[in-house]
């Protein structure tokens, strides 16, 4: 890898005009009329240089997403999904209660007190993973208050920041800090692969060591993860293989 909230709940958590700040080798743009995501894709699609970090928060809804250029393939490169979640992970742990329970769902998503609260995604500019990409955007979407009206709990299974006691915590505060941890990470990464980040993961992961629920590997056995951070997975006597790349959406 080269160089690397509205209503009661969200008073005060969008205070106008505040701008995050960045560490070095990262720089911030406030998304335009445009998903993070697509605004940061559509930037490396033009060659933008990598540290990008393009961001907007809706009053409710925190995201965000880094441009990275890889000098590895696509598969290896992936790791860098596990980064940023162990950098959100990490800023979450920081500035939320300290009673407030993180998981990791494989591959990308995050569990606040065991439900469901956001997660990230991936675009690159190829889906071969045996080639070495152009760019890697790695994207953010963390909710701070719940999505549809309604009491808090209406939708079972999913949850957002102020519904599981992190109010307090405002997403300009948090971006800074996801961005500062997760480059540490990606330093880590760099320096000494996916081994680095593994066992930090596995050691707040989700459901390992038992049956999942859902997804193409419902019923199977969480048996861990390979060395590039495929999931392993047991259905009877068999151990299957879900590659990281397979949340990969190909960009355009």
């Amino acid at each position: 890898m080269s160089g690397p909230i509205a209503g009661g709940l969200a008073e005060g958590l969008a205070a106008p005009g505040a701008e995050p700040l960045f560490p070095p080798r990262l720089r911030g743009e406030k998304a335009a009329g445009q998903r993070p995501m697509a605004r940061a894709v559509a930037q490396a699609a033009i060659g933008t240089d990598p540290g990008l970090v393009v961001w907007d928060f809706d009053g409710t809804r925190l995201e965000a997403a880094i441009v990275l250029a890889p000098e590895e393939p696509l598969e290896s490169a992936m790791a860098a999904v596990f980064a940023a979640a162990l950098g959100l992970g990490d800023a979450l742990g920081a500035l939320a209660p300290p009673e407030v329970a993180l998981h990791y769902d494989w591959p990308a998503g995050l569990r606040v007190n065991g439900a469901r609260c956001g997660g990230l995604e991936a675009v690159a500019s190829t889906a071969d993973a045996a080639a070495e990409p152009d760019w890697l955007v790695v994207g953010l979407a963390l909710p701070f208050l719940p999505a549809r009206e309604g009491e808090p709990g209406s939708t079972p299974g999913e949850t957002s920041l102020a519904e599981e006691g992190c109010a307090e915590i405002g997403p300009v505060a948090l971006l800074e800090s996801w961005s500062r941890h997760m480059l540490v990470w990606l330093n880590k990464l760099e320096a000494g692969g996916f081994g680095a980040l593994h066992e930090h993961w596995r050691a707040r992961a989700w459901r390992l060591g038992e049956l999942l629920e859902d997804g193409p590997e419902a019923g199977g056995l969480f048996m861990g993860l390979d060395e590039r951070g495929g999931l392993l997975v047991k259905h009877g006597e068999a151990t299957r293989l879900r590659p990281l790349s397979a949340m990969l959406e190909a960009g355009r």
